[in-house]
């Protein structure tokens, strides 16, 4: 199910980077995921085609002939404040990271990088932003809970549980595999969308916060199959 807009067509995607070859196959992995994609190799045509274009998202390479990806990206916030952006930095130091998160970044990858990591990368983000799926229904049922994925509502026996969009991704992700054994690492490439490099215990946490929402003073339906993952069945 791919990930759309609103209206049902493709997401657009500004590709920036003064690296010609680059841009062209990352535009290249993104056409293949289905999106529509624009590409521009200088500060001053990426802010231009942001305000033609109007994408969803945008990969910004940091380092730029005219001037530097957080100045491209505080005149785009000029003119919209929202749109999600995964910075591209050639060195691997903190004060790049921070810099460009501070700047109002959303993410960030190192180079070299895969095409791989900065699809999953885009997908997380606009999964997050909220961007819609295409999907034959949206309510999803399992027991007496359920789950609909256009308003984010979820109820458990007639109650309305909050839940904040990580865990609403989380349990939709359970709900979508009910009573099959999930692996801290298949809820880490499916929920956060790539590899949190061994930090499992973020799911562990996340299951937790679910448990206290889903499961707190009822037949519990979130279970720990020792040494293999977590199941969601319904109450007995």
């Amino acid at each position: 199910m791919d990930l759309t807009r609103p209206d049902g067509t493709p997401l657009r995607v500004l590709v920036v980077d003064d690296e010609i070859n680059i841009a062209e196959l990352i535009s290249m992995a993104l056409r293949y995921e289905g999106w529509e994609v624009q590409a521009a190799h200088s500060g001053s045509k990426a802010v231009q085609a942001a305000k033609d274009f109007r994408p969803d998202a945008i990969v910004l390479d940091m380092m730029l002939p005219d001037f530097d990806g957080m100045e491209v990206l505080r005149r785009i916030r000029g003119f919209d404040a929202l749109v999600p952006v995964v910075f591209l930095t050639a060195r691997d130091a903190v004060e790049d990271r921070i810099a460009g998160l501070t700047a109002g970044g959303d993410d960030y990858v190192t180079k070299p990088f895969s095409l791989e990591e900065v699809v999953a990368r885009l997908r997380g983000l606009m999964r997050r932003a909220g961007a819609q799926q295409q999907q034959e229904s949206s309510l999803l049922t399992v027991g007496d809970l359920s789950l609909d994925e256009d308003s984010h509502e979820v109820f458990r026996d007639g109650t309305e549980i909050n839940l904040t969009a990580t865990e609403f991704e989380l349990l939709r992700f359970l709900m979508r595999n009910p009573r099959r054994v999930l692996s801290k690492a298949q809820i880490l490439d499916r929920v956060w969308n790539y590899d949190f490099g061994g930090q499992a215990n973020v799911v562990e946490l996340y299951i937790s916060y679910l448990r206290k929402k889903i499961d707190a003073g009822r037949d519990p339906m979130i279970h720990t199959m020792r040494g293999a993952g977590y199941v969601l069945k319904p109450a007995a």
